[in-house]
């Protein structure tokens, strides 16, 4: 009996109550309630607080709300006990046939073990990344591409229709001065002061003077521009392999040009002018996103016709909800947290409620550290570690999980040495370990002629060590979809480290395995059927965080 089952049973009860008149609920019997494992193993399997949560609304004291639950709750199939305990929260004891048929529902639902529909309807366009054309990808793009991508796995896994998307800012000053960059260091002068630095502009430069070595020849004033788009279409392409590489995937990289050449900022602006949130002064176009919580109003067009950059992410906020966005989601770093403020403002100004179609996450910065000290420079770069070096240094795997497992919103420091050892202390080599031995395991079952049997009597897994484990891998579809609600992908990182120790501990104490002339009994049968449960959750939430479960170590 997984926590889902439980709630649902739970319901039930409440809505048996309600129609014979024992309960009086206004607002009706809830879908769900919360169940969650106690704290102290003691107070029973499982608890739950919606008595608490209901007394108010039903005009009882928790405590008596709380009894009369356990007594409609009372012999019901899988459930062996139940108290009240404190304010009103009520415990509840399974027995151990309900519990072990766990790991036989985990086994047939395979790889969508974990998923759900909490999310279902729900269609989400997740823009991160989003990194200038005009150099490699650096750590603070690694970190968002790996929170990313393993939000966006989340968020499907809990229902919802998701895109992913990179914004492409190939349009403005920055790409002027890349071209420009690029046929200095061409041509062997020096790169303008506020242009592009770094040997990765020379070999870009040698790079695009092989292909096409009549570039150089071109006229002053069209040859900044081929560098520029010669460069542009390289770096783009070096991005995208980079992050294929890295296992983070893009449904769309949308192209700023487009908002210009398909006309879609004149689109946006005649949306917010419908709105009435438009008005011009000295010449220059304002949005009023004052009147919405922004310290200032922002300049749209500027008194010289030039449009801000403020009119290209109105326009394409409002090109997101247009094809068909209900939650815009953005994913930025640490140095936009001014941003949070005109973003919403801007929904509003749109015609939108800020708190329902837009969500800003702040993603904080990272230093890696090797022998003690800061990684601060790279080879190409000059000034910045790139995503190329960490995937060469770190490997896929242990940095797409060790930058998984912490929330967004906190600095971050990653020990090349600590997260790339082999050892038990290493999480994601923990975590990969447990999972090789759940195979290990199976495939030394099956020399034997032993598989995991479904149709074994589940109360064989009646052991506090089977019951711990069976609890913790029953836990999978909650923390999902909690990581997915609340956009902490982290929490399925420590959930399988969790799971890695649980099983660890069932692996010491309980055999399973006969050893040998011992006999093959149910008792074999029925732990190695929950081997392959938690070889199942342990697979499934690595796939989750973009990380493979490695069937050898």
């Amino acid at each position: 009996m997984t926590p889902q089952e439980l709630s649902d049973v739970i319901v039930g009860a409440l809505a048996r109550l309600e129609s014979r008149g024992d309960l009086a609920l206004p607002g009706g019997v809830p879908t769900t309630v919360t169940v969650e494992r106690p704290k102290t193993r003691a107070l029973g399997d499982y608890a739950t607080n919606v008595a608490l949560q209901l007394a108010k609304p039903a005009g009882l004291p928790p405590r008596e709300l709380a009894g009369r639950l356990a007594a409609e709750l009372s012999g019901s199939t899988g459930i062996a006990g139940l108290s009240v305990a404190g304010p009103g929260f009520l415990n509840i004891a399974v027995d151990s046939a309900a519990q072990g048929s766990v790991a036989a529902a985990i086994v047939a639902a395979g790889p969508a073990y974990g998923h759900g529909e909490r999310l279902a309807g729900l269609a989400v366009n997740l823009e991160f990344v989003s990194a200038n054309p005009t150099g490699p990808l650096h750590l603070g793009h690694t970190r968002w591409a790996v929170l990313g991508d393993a939000l966006v796995r989340a968020l499907a896994a809990s229902g919802a229709s998701v895109t992913s998307e990179f914004y492409v800012n190939d349009r403005g000053a920055q790409m002027d001065k890349f071209g420009a960059s690029l046929e200095a260091a061409a041509l062997g002068r020096p790169v303008p002061e506020d242009g592009y630095h770094g040997a990765y502009v020379a070999e870009l430069a040698a790079e695009i003077v092989e292909a096409d070595p009549g570039i150089v020849e071109l006229p002053e004033g069209e040859r900044p521009v081929a560098f520029r788009e010669a460069g542009y279409d390289r770096q783009l392409a070096e991005q995208q392999a980079q992050l294929a590489e890295l296992g983070t995937h893009f449904d769309v990289w949308f192209s700023e040009r487009t908002l210009f050449d398909e006309h879609k900022v004149e689109h946006g602006l005649e949306v917010l002018r419908e709105q009435g949130h438009l008005y011009e002064s000295e010449g220059a176009l304002w949005m009023r996103t004052t009147d919405f919580g922004d310290d200032k109003d922002r300049v749209l067009r500027r008194g010289n016709g030039e449009l801000t950059y403020f009119a290209s992410d109105t326009a394409y906020y409002v090109d997101k909800r247009e094809r068909g966005a209900d939650l815009c989601v953005y994913l930025l770093g640490a140095d936009h947290h001014g941003y949070v403020g005109r973003l919403r403002a801007m929904a509003a100004c749109a015609g939108d409620d800020p708190d329902e179609h837009l969500e800003v996450l702040i993603g904080q910065l990272v230093k890696v550290m090797q022998g003690g000290e800061e990684v601060r420079l790279s080879k190409r770069a000059g000034s910045l570690v790139t995503l190329a070096e960490l995937v060469d240094l770190i490997g896929v795997d242990a940095l797409r999980y060790s930058l998984a497992r912490y929330p967004a919103d906190s600095p971050l420091v990653l020990d090349v040495e600590q997260v790339t050892r082999a050892s038990n202390d290493n999480p994601v080599y923990y975590v990969q370990y447990a999972h090789s031995r759940t195979v290990q395991l199976l495939r030394n079952g099956a020399a034997l002629g032993l598989d995991p049997d479904p149709s074994v009597d589940p109360a064989l897994l009646g052991g506090p060590r089977e019951g711990e484990l069976l609890r913790t891998l029953a836990e999978l579809p909650r923390v999902v979809e909690a990581a997915a609600t609340l956009r902490e992908p982290h929490r399925i990182a420590r959930h399988l480290e969790q799971t890695a120790a649980t099983f660890h501990s069932f692996y010491a104490a309980c055999r399973v395995l006969p050893v040998g002339d011992e006999p093959v009994e149910d008792v074999h049968r029925a732990r190695l059927l929950l081997v392959d449960a938690t070889r199942t959750v342990l697979a499934n939430g690595l796939a989750l965080l973009g990380v493979s479960a490695p069937d050898r170590m």
